[in-house]
């Protein structure tokens, strides 16, 4: 039990890391920005209490943006991610065997359900990021390329992540083998 809590700990100050000094530096034609901190979010145990999710959420977003300068923008939208994520992870667990497990990983999840739970849950969050910097609906062609452009290389490199660093179903079958 501490051994996955150090673990998550660790991963979480990590993906902050990765945020601050490399994802924050990054941006590809003026707009493009990955926020793969959302990682540390999407793994969250789905049982820790409201309360410890909510401030978990908020200090995420508050210390992105103290680093990125941008005004509690980010703060905002983790709160709002986090509000959503029980409905978002409930519509997807439809018809399936439980919506209790720990940590929706790879080991607990399918390849499709963590696409989706990914794509959906990054999007809510750059599209409160992207609204709440803007302020205004005048340039909205370009507010949604931005906000699509982002998801999608966001989702890229949280699925990435994932993958790379957290063991799957299949390679733990392979490795009890």
């Amino acid at each position: 039990m501490n051994n996955i809590i150090t673990k998550q700990i660790l991963s979480f100050f990590l993906l902050l890391a990765l945020q601050i000094l490399v994802c924050n530096h990054i941006y590809v034609f003026g707009f493009i920005n990955p926020n793969v901190y959302l990682l540390a979010l999407l793994l969250l145990p789905i049982t820790l209490p409201k309360s410890a999710q909510y401030a978990i959420g908020f200090t995420t977003g508050l210390i992105v943006d103290i680093f990125d300068l941008t005004l509690g923008i980010h703060a905002v939208a983790c709160l709002i991610f986090i509000a959503l994520r029980p409905w978002i992870i409930k519509i997807l667990s439809v018809n399936k065997i439980k919506t209790e497990e720990t940590v929706p990983t790879p080991k607990t999840k399918d390849f499709s359900w963590l696409l989706y739970y990914t794509l959906i849950m990054v999007f809510i969050h750059q599209t409160f990021t992207s609204l709440l910097e803007i302020w205004s609906f005048n340039r909205f062609g370009i507010t949604l390329i931005s906000i699509v452009v982002n998801t999608a290389i966001t989702s890229l490199f949280i699925l990435c992540i994932e993958y790379i660093f957290i063991p799957n179903k299949s390679n733990l079958n392979k490795s009890l083998l």
